[in-house]
């Protein structure tokens, strides 16, 4: 609510969306069209998306360590990789789309934007992108929460707009682009689904019956501590005769019961019987369900969906990796690199078009990773060490192009 609640206070703009009265008139137009949406949104947020992309996030992000530092180490590492720009392939070092993406509006710096795109995508399989265009030329960029977006399908199947709803009210957003314009308003990430042609599916959602497993064995390890860290039990009266206690006696007795023993401030106090009463333990133990294997293998399997090796989370057992650096270069190659190269290529198919005629190319720069350091100088002595390679084949090896002032 305050991203752009602040950019209103920023920039002397006129709310330009119909059936939307103006708060403010100015010179400029420059607006985001959700903006006027998001000020009105209260507490309750419509689920749009097939999925309950809020409960999940409750379940997960917000109730599971486990999740939430999945979630937060994909997207800070993937959002700390910078990016570099390439023009007709000669890298570029100045341009307004990376000034654009190092800040995508008045409240968010370039990491904290490809980190809320990561999030989104690491926990509803989609991440919605708006763009703010002032006279044709390209300003800012947004990112739109999930659960508020549902996609407006054509007859012909192809997705034709989207719907940005909060509160009960609803503004349509084009995802081609329209007429005098060169890129579309909205742009849709999402991750692959076999069953779903236009969402995609959230790596949490594959682990959500492990999910459950993890928060159930919390919820279960939490009432036990709370009852003495002891099974149920019963109470036996009078054994072996058939008498029963009366309701008075029945219910005194439950009521000293909750009084008197349960809880965690009762924990080890001396359950005192009288009238022919006998206390039966019963209820399995932690040790003949295995708990706490239990809860890892869940924590393994939630890690296994995101692609983290369990190493790097501390969950003990299944550590097939030699060392901690090997755990976490597999991360950074298997996790971090694809999902970082595929929001590039998404963003530069976007947003090139609006920046002239000539291709431009986001691309992630390796050398800048610190992970990846030692597999970097690794290469380099090979390279060093090839004596059949002319320099210029060396840097071309490495990544890097002719010297200047050479075809």
């Amino acid at each position: 609510m305050r991203l752009f609640g602040r950019l209103e206070s920023s920039f002397p703009f006129r709310r330009a969306a119909a059936g939307f009265r103006p708060t403010r008139v100015a010179e400029e137009t420059k607006a985001s069209q959700t903006a006027p949406l998001i000020a009105w949104s209260g507490h309750q947020a419509p689920v749009w998306s097939p999925r309950d992309y809020a409960a999940l996030a409750r379940e997960g992000y917000a109730r599971n360590p486990v999740v939430y530092r999945c979630i937060r180490l994909i997207s800070e590492a993937a959002a700390s990789v910078p990016l570099g720009l390439f023009e007709a392939d000669q890298e570029v070092t100045t341009h307004p789309l990376k000034a654009l993406l190092a800040q995508p509006n008045g409240e968010m710096t370039g990491a904290e934007f490809l980190e809320t795109v990561y999030g989104h995508l690491l926990g509803a399989g989609n991440a919605f992108l708006e763009q703010v265009s002032v006279e044709g030329s390209l300003r800012e960029l947004h990112p739109l929460r999930p659960d508020r977006v549902k996609l407006v399908v054509a007859a012909s199947g192809w997705v034709e707009a989207v719907d940005y709803s909060v509160g009960g009210r609803s503004l349509r957003l084009g995802t081609v682009p329209g007429e005098g314009s060169d890129i579309a308003t909205v742009r849709h990430l999402k991750l692959f689904h076999p069953l779903n042609d236009h969402y995609g599916f959230a790596p949490i959602e594959a682990a959500q019956v492990s999910l459950d497993t993890h928060n159930a064995a919390a919820g279960w390890n939490k009432a036990l501590l709370d009852n003495a860290a002891r099974p149920s039990g019963a109470l036996v009266y009078g054994q072996g005769e058939a008498t029963n206690l009366s309701p008075d006696q029945f219910d005194r007795l439950k009521q000293e019961l909750e009084a008197g023993y349960q809880g965690a401030k009762n924990a080890g106090r001396p359950l005192l019987l009288e009238g022919g009463l006998d206390w039966k333990p019963m209820g399995l133990t932690p040790k003949d369900m295995d708990f706490i294997e239990a809860k890892n293998q869940a924590a393994r399997e939630i890690a296994l969906a995101f692609g983290v090796p369990p190493m790097l989370l501390g969950i003990p057992g299944d550590n097939t990796y030699a060392n901690y650096r090997e755990a976490n270069l597999a991360f950074w190659r298997t996790c971090v690199l694809p999902l970082v190269g595929r929001t590039a290529a998404a963003l530069t198919g976007w947003l090139g078009p609006a920046f002239g005629d000539l291709p431009l190319s986001l691309i992630p720069d390796l050398d800048g990773i610190e992970a990846l350091s030692a597999e970097r100088e690794a290469l380099w002595r090979r390279v060093g060490a090839a004596e059949f390679l002319s320099d210029d084949e060396k840097r071309m090896a490495v990544g890097y192009g002719l010297q200047q002032g050479e075809a």
